[in-house]
């Protein structure tokens, strides 16, 4: 059975938050949880609060043992995008874009 847990609008582009969600399919809950709290990225506390919102899913609603949960997928799609812009010189702006992302992780029990 696959668990299900999404946040949206994270404040963080999803071309960085997605350098770490490839490394997560494949782990454990508890694996996952220790990459991301040695990571140096800031990107990395909001996924973990994902992947325990997952956990929590799992535990409550399908009555099912954490231990045995595995991430089968973890992916960032790309969230609404605030334009800013930055005075130039001679009248002129630039555009910046603050990007954001919506962050989903998939768990499912472990094979075997």
């Amino acid at each position: 059975m696959e668990v299900r847990a999404t946040a949206q609008n994270i404040g963080a582009p999803p071309r960085k938050t997605r350098l770490i969600l490839t490394r997560l399919p494949g782990l454990t809950v508890d694996q996952a949880l220790a990459l991301l709290r040695y990571l140096q990225s800031p990107n990395a506390r909001s996924i973990s609060k994902v992947v325990l919102s997952a956990a929590a899913n799992a535990e409550n609603n399908f009555d099912l043992d954490v231990d045995d949960l595995v991430i089968k997928r973890a992916y960032a799609d790309e969230g609404p995008t605030q334009r800013r812009f930055r005075p130039r010189s001679r009248g002129r702006v630039s555009p910046i874009l603050k990007r954001s992302s919506h962050i989903t992780i998939i768990l499912d029990g472990r094979e075997g």
